[in-house]
């Protein structure tokens, strides 16, 4: 190889960009890193235990406090060791330790029933106490990387009252969790006003549950184009057998006619199909 071609291969530019696609490689697996290293120390009115999931203290953001039910959608992180991240962010003072993201342990409930790994948790009934998330609980504190059936590695219990005024027990447990509060994707709304036929055939088409506004809109549109397309070809079709009637001598060009006014009417009902797809499925 000629020193030109050496000196092309290793010129300034291509050495400057490989080095800048180096540094971004490092820079998003170091950030990735840090993300999950990182954890934040809080002041708190009161004792929180390892695991406990928190919500910020809206009369002091410097400080933490247990979620509840009716504090749910404020869910912050949880409360870990001091020595189970490398890296800690605190000012004097401030001994809670919490982390947003990340694998750590969390302590939870069999309320929710069995919890799976993969399964989301949210808060229980218990303050601070996650379990196996729902349907219809918005905010998720993560997914479990463990299981727990409410018999093994129990480390204590409490009683809780469930939607019908009954108390029974829960048996307590930590586990490890991928902890990422976010928005619970099993969420459902509440089931539209409607015809029970129109929302399962609404779901099928869709695949997730729909609104009633959408459901009446594609009922609407599903009609018009069928009138539409029905007045159409049924016109279409009568004047041209009458037109061939009285004229037999034009009878290709009315069928010719014909054929064109019934594939209109195909184009306007497959259309109206499209937008009923479109109303629902977006």
């Amino acid at each position: 190889m000629s020193k030109t071609k050496i000196k092309q291969l290793f010129s300034w530019p291509r050495l400057a960009a490989l080095a800048a696609l180096a540094f971004l490689v490092l820079l998003s697996g170091s950030s990735s890193i840090f993300a999950q290293a990182v954890t934040q120390g809080f002041g708190a009115d009161t004792v929180l235990q390892k695991g406990v999931v928190v919500q910020l203290d809206k009369t002091d953001t410097t400080k933490v406090k247990p979620v509840t039910l009716e504090s749910i959608e404020e869910m912050y992180g949880v409360v870990v060791d001091a020595n189970d991240a490398p890296v800690t962010l605190s000012n004097e003072g401030r001994k809670v330790f919490v982390a947003t993201v990340g694998p750590f342990d969390v302590l939870v409930s069999d309320q929710g029933g069995t919890i799976n790994p993969g399964d989301y948790l949210t808060i229980s009934a218990i303050e601070g106490v996650a379990m196996k998330a729902g349907d219809k609980e918005p905010v998720v504190v993560g997914r479990a990387l463990d299981a727990y059936d409410g018999k093994t590695n129990v480390i204590g219990a409490a009683q809780v009252t469930d939607n019908n005024g009954a108390s029974r027990t829960v048996n307590l447990s930590r586990i490890r969790t991928d902890i990422s509060v976010s928005r619970n994707p099993l969420l459902r709304g509440e089931t539209p006003n409607v015809p029970e036929f129109l929302r399962k055939a609404s779901e099928a088409i869709a695949g997730k549950e729909v609104n009633a506004v959408r459901i009446y809109l594609s009922v609407f549109v599903f009609t018009v184009s069928t009138i539409a397309a029905g007045s159409l070809l049924y016109a279409g079709v009568r004047n041209g057998l009458i037109s061939i009637g009285r004229n037999p001598l034009s009878k290709k060009t009315i069928i010719r006619g014909m054929f064109q006014v019934i594939l209109t009417g195909l184009i306007i009902f497959i259309v109206g199909l499209f937008g009923v797809y479109l109303l629902l499925k977006l």
